[in-house]
C-alpha cells in the first residue's frame, strides 16, 4: 500500500480540464464583440483608417478562431463571389475595407456606430461549444437602428478564451 506522501505526489500530477462553455461566457463574448465593433468605429472617427485597421486585426485575432483554419463567416452586407470570409484577411477587409482584393467592402465597422446589442432567440450549449441565434441591433449617430439576423457558434478553449467558429449575419427578409 502506498504511503500518503507518495499518493499526494501522484495526485499532484492529475490535471483536470473543464472545457464546458457557460451561458455567461457566451453573453460576455457577444457583448465583447459589440464593444469591439464600437471601439473600431470610434477609433476610425478619431484616428482614421491607420488607427482602426490594426485595432480591427487585433479584435479578429482574439475573437475569431482563424488560427485553427477557416472560420465559417458570412457577413451581413456581402454578395456575389466574395460573400464568405473564411480567412482572416477577408474578415479584416469586411470590417475596415481598404483592401483591393475586396473592392466592394466599405468597412462595416467604420460606420458611425454608437450602440450594439445582441438579442438572443436561441442559445444551445453542448460541451465546449455554443450556438446562438437572434438579432443584433446597431444604432448609428443619427439614432437609426439597423437590425440584423445573426447566428454565432462559439468554442471555449482550455485556457478559458472564447472564439467564434461560425458567424452568419444577414438583413431580415423583407418579403
Amino acid at each position: 500500500m502506498p504511503s500518503s506522501l507518495s499518493f499526494a505526489q501522484e495526485a499532484s500530477k492529475v490535471q483536470i480540464f473543464d472545457s464546458n462553455i457557460t451561458v455567461d461566457q457566451v453573453l460576455k463574448a457577444q457583448s465583447g464583440w459589440c464593444n469591439a465593433l464600437l471601439k473600431i468605429s470610434s477609433t476610425y472617427a478619431s484616428g482614421g483608417i491607420n488607427a482602426a485597421k490594426p485595432l480591427a486585426a487585433q479584435v479578429i485575432n482574439s475573437a475569431y478562431a482563424y488560427q485553427y483554419g477557416p472560420v465559417a463567416f458570412k457577413p451581413t452586407l456581402t454578395s456575389g463571389a466574395q460573400t464568405f470570409r473564411a480567412t482572416k484577411e477577408g474578415a479584416l477587409a469586411y470590417f475596415v475595407g481598404n483592401d483591393p482584393n475586396y473592392p466592394s467592402d466599405k468597412g462595416f465597422a467604420l460606420k458611425d456606430w454608437r450602440s450594439c446589442t445582441a438579442v438572443n432567440k436561441v442559445i444551445q450549449i453542448k460541451g465546449p461549444s455554443a450556438t446562438t441565434m437572434g438579432n443584433v441591433l446597431f444604432t448609428d449617430s443619427k439614432g437609426v437602428v439597423t437590425t440584423v439576423d445573426k447566428t454565432w457558434n462559439f468554442v471555449r478553449e482550455n485556457d478559458g478564451s472564447i472564439r467564434i467558429m461560425l458567424h452568419h449575419s444577414s438583413l431580415p427578409f423583407g418579403g
